[in-house]
């Protein structure tokens, strides 16, 4: 099996012309794509509708290429939107496809490999809790499992939290179920699957107040109203072909260029007086991170103003500055950062991870 990687920019959050376009020079076969990632230029917020404006129009483009309906495409395929392109990011989707069959013997050079699935349905009162906990370490094992690939092999775990409807039954105040929650537990999950958090740590308790527990490689937002979590995982396998690896590193804070250049010396890529040549800069295709505002008000032993500015919202200040800090080194807008970083990553850092074509 191999992965393809498409990159298009938008121009607006509902513009499907670029994958229209595609599909119609033979480039590209709709009925291979297994997700779509992309950021859009809305505030992040919880009253960003431009995240459902882009749902909802690729969600009718495949349904309109695939033979079903919208509702059946968003369920095929991983549909996952980050709202917020401020400063120098341009909007931009990354469609991933794959075809092919698995390799009968491992080969010599790990490629990129992409498996999507889901988590079973969720209560309201599950959400947030060890339940939603476990039985993400649950689907990203079966992930794993499907491509043949250790812990080691993965790289990035996109994962869109549950955050079920509470009905009458669910108005506990006590409830994790919120998008910090969600977005919580979900990480917690994957690190535990991944082995980068032991289980014997893990109680109720830790979700949202052990800040020492962390995955380096999960990447959560959360979506009201969704019953189940959807996840895209992305590892490194002996049993794939392409043209494509992925590399991961974490940022300690929001200021770690070092771990950037860390993530590219693995995937072979080097810079130049601080910034990849474009010869090495065509090689990249994706670029992910997340971060944060550092809650403990200080960055580096200095006073920040990110969660006290009236104007501004903590995420829009930190994903400007992960967003110029990575494009500054790599010399490309097309960046995908999220925030709010839960147990993903230490406090006022985050994972970053990088897919670019193999040497």
């Amino acid at each position: 099996m191999q992965t393809r990687i498409f990159r298009f920019f938008t121009r607006d959050p509902a513009d499907t012309r670029a994958l229209e376009t595609a599909v119609r020079e033979g480039r590209m076969d709709p009925r291979e794509i297994v997700a779509i990632i992309g950021k859009t230029e809305g505030n992040g917020a919880g009253n960003d509708f431009s995240r459902g404006l882009a749902t909802l129009a690729c969600t009718g483009w495949l349904a309109a290429h695939l033979g079903c309906t919208p509702e059946e495409a968003g369920e095929r395929v991983v549909l996952s939107f980050s709202g917020g392109t401020e400063g120098i990011v341009a909007p931009h989707l990354l469609v991933f496809a794959v075809s092919g069959s698995p390799r009968a013997q491992p080969r010599e050079g790990k490629r990129l490999a992409v498996a999507v699935g889901h988590t079973r349905p969720f209560l309201a009162a599950e959400a947030g809790g060890m339940a939603m906990v476990e039985e993400t370490a649950r689907a990203v094992h079966g992930l794993m499992a499907g491509l043949r690939v250790e812990p080691g092999d993965v790289h990035l775990v996109q994962v869109k939290g549950a955050m079920p409807v509470r009905g009458p039954e669910s108005l506990d105040a006590t409830s994790g179920c919120d998008m910090a929650g969600s977005r919580a537990a979900s990480a917690l999950g994957v690190g535990l699957a991944l082995g980068e958090i032991a289980g014997t740590r893990l109680d109720p308790g830790a979700v949202n107040r052990d800040w020492g527990l962390y995955s380096t490689r999960a990447s959560v937002s959360a979506k009201p109203g969704l019953a189940r979590s959807e996840i895209c995982l992305f590892a490194n396998s002996a049993y794939w072909d392409g043209d494509f690896a992925i590399a991961h590193d974490v940022m300690e804070d929001i200021l770690d260029v070092p771990a950037i250049y860390r993530v590219l010396a693995r995937l072979g890529l080097h810079p130049r007086n601080g910034q990849l040549p474009p010869e090495d800069r065509e090689r990249l295709v994706a670029i992910f991170a997340k971060s944060d505002a550092d809650p403990r008000g200080t960055v580096r032993g200095r006073r920040h103003t990110m969660w006290s500015d009236g104007d501004i919202s903590d995420m829009r200040h930190s994903r400007c500055v992960v967003s110029s800090l990575l494009a500054g080194v790599t010399g490309e807008t097309a960046v995908y950062v999220s925030t709010r970083a839960e147990h993903q990553g230490p406090p006022g850092g985050g994972p970053v991870a990088l897919i670019g074509k193999a040497p």
